[in-house]
């Protein structure tokens, strides 16, 4: 099933961010490499596909997980989690309509 996982960025993250983003991006690489995943990118802090020094307010992430406690073990041991990149965070099930 799929799932949507969903990280709020703590204030005055983006130092940590910027650190850890290369652990992060080999964990989607993993994932998209066994066909796992849907779509995952940042939500700007501003309106601007480079926010530069406002940094981001977040990511997301939607991918397929044998279950919600598989999902959210991945998304507990992400390096934006230990990291304290995310201040909160949100595993949920989702049901993808489009693309078809």
């Amino acid at each position: 099933m799929l799932y949507a996982l969903i990280g709020e960025d703590a204030p005055g993250s983006l130092e940590r961010r910027l650190k850890a983003r290369p652990e992060h991006l080999a964990r989607l690489d993993a994932l998209q490499a066994q066909g796992r995943l849907v779509l995952a990118g940042p939500f700007p802090a501003i309106d601007s596909p480079d926010p530069g020094a406002a940094g981001f307010a977040g990511s997301l992430i939607v991918a397929e997980f044998d279950s919600q406690p598989a999902a959210e073990a991945w998304m507990a041991a992400d390096p934006y989690v230990e990291q304290g990149v995310f201040g909160s965070t949100q595993v949920r099930p989702f049901k993808q309509v489009y693309p078809k």
